[in-house]
């Protein structure tokens, strides 16, 4: 089964058992933290695809904090006049790994 999470604004696509990086989040590691923006739930053999609108109402993924990581540095360089200016930075990031699904296939979404 698998999912798509809305999340800050970034949408991802998760499944049971997979981490994940995720914008920085201010949770200790080793937390559950409950994703509720569900926008897609599939994967299912006896059921279709359930596409939310513009989210699948009662529906939660649920997943663990194993770690708080950074991304590679990114380097800008800024030309203006006779000078240059180098500007580097590097994204925060949280690695969560998806333990749950919970579609709530009997709940209908409104129109």
């Amino acid at each position: 089964m698998y999912a798509v999470i809305n999340d800050k604004g970034n949408q991802y696509r998760v499944a049971e058992g997979e981490e994940v990086l995720i914008d920085a989040l201010k949770a200790p590691i080793g937390d559950l933290i409950e994703f509720d923006h569900v926008l897609m739930v599939g994967g299912c053999e006896d059921e279709e695809p359930k596409i939310g609108r513009p989210e699948i109402q009662g529906a939660r993924v649920l997943a663990e904090v194993v770690a708080h990581e950074r991304g590679p540095k990114v380097h800008t360089v800024r030309f203006k006049g006779p000078s240059q200016t180098t500007i580097g930075h590097r994204q925060n990031y949280t690695r969560v790994k998806i333990s749950e699904i919970h579609p709530d296939w009997g709940v209908e979404n409104g129109a």
